[in-house]
């Protein structure tokens, strides 16, 4: 399916998997809906897709775990801005690698908030235009760690987990419509990802990679766009990716 034109809603878009994802779509000429927290960030995203061939981009500055927000960022979209055709549920984060029983409340809200909740309520918000319109494609950002848990990862893991039930559950509940459900699941990825998880401690995230060669966000974002540019009657269910070097979330292949 031919991607030109198309307006492409991602969230998380400031940096990483999310960033790479607008410069694939951008490369597709589509039209690009770009939200992240970070706004000085978003701006060099946006700068970088017009330059390799988004045919426009409009940037959202928006905290997906905050409803209300998301809602009256959808209500309030220009009219040539308000029918979108992919959406990529791309926000998410990790904080600690810690037991269970010591874990940080304040992570796991975080957490929670943003990967499970803010899922939903971008979810809600763009789904009915969709199901109105009769066209649409909602790609979902998963993990292997929605699979297997892993040890100190509980709570990160059940919130991919959670993912890959919701995402299962719209695929289900849009059946009958010609709206598409995916879930990407990769594994371990290289970008801010274990930074943010460590809070900035740039050697503890480092040992994350160590004798491993990671996917990289490139490579994410090219099976999305993939996904997307099937033919209108194929839907992609899941995507489950990893590095050579990766079995699962427990088994990795590691060279000295």
């Amino acid at each position: 399916m031919n991607l030109r034109d198309k307006i492409v809603f991602i969230t998380g878009a400031s940096a990483g998997i999310g960033a790479a994802t607008a410069l694939a779509f951008a490369a597709e000429g589509c039209r690009l809906l770009l939200a992240a927290r970070r706004a000085g960030k978003l701006a060099e995203v946006a700068l970088r897709a017009c330059e390799l061939g988004a045919r426009a981009v409009h940037s959202i500055d928006l905290d997906v775990r905050d409803h209300r927000a998301v809602q009256t960022a959808i209500d309030d979209l220009p009219e040539e801005w308000a029918e979108i055709d992919i959406l990529v549920n791309n926000a998410g984060l990790s904080r600690g690698l810690e037991k269970l029983y010591v874990g940080k409340l304040q992570d796991w809200e975080e957490m929670i908030d943003t990967n499970v909740k803010g899922l939903l309520y971008v979810t809600r918000a763009v789904v009915p235009g969709m199901i109105v319109r009769g066209r649409g494609h909602v790609i979902n950002l998963g993990s292997t760690a929605g699979e297997m848990t892993y040890p100190n990862g509980a709570v990160y893991c059940a919130t991919k987990a959670a993912e890959r039930a919701i995402n299962d559950g719209l695929r289900q509940d849009v059946l009958g419509t010609p709206v598409r459900v995916t879930s990407v699941d990769p594994g371990m990825v290289e970008t801010d990802f274990s930074l943010v998880r460590f809070r900035g401690d740039a050697e503890r995230a480092a040992k994350v990679y160590k004798g491993v060669k990671p996917l990289t966000g490139e490579d994410v974002a090219q099976a999305i766009v993939w996904a997307a540019s099937r033919p209108e009657h194929v839907n992609i269910a899941r995507i489950l990716m990893t590095p050579v070097q990766q079995a699962n979330s427990l088994l990795f292949s590691r060279s000295e």
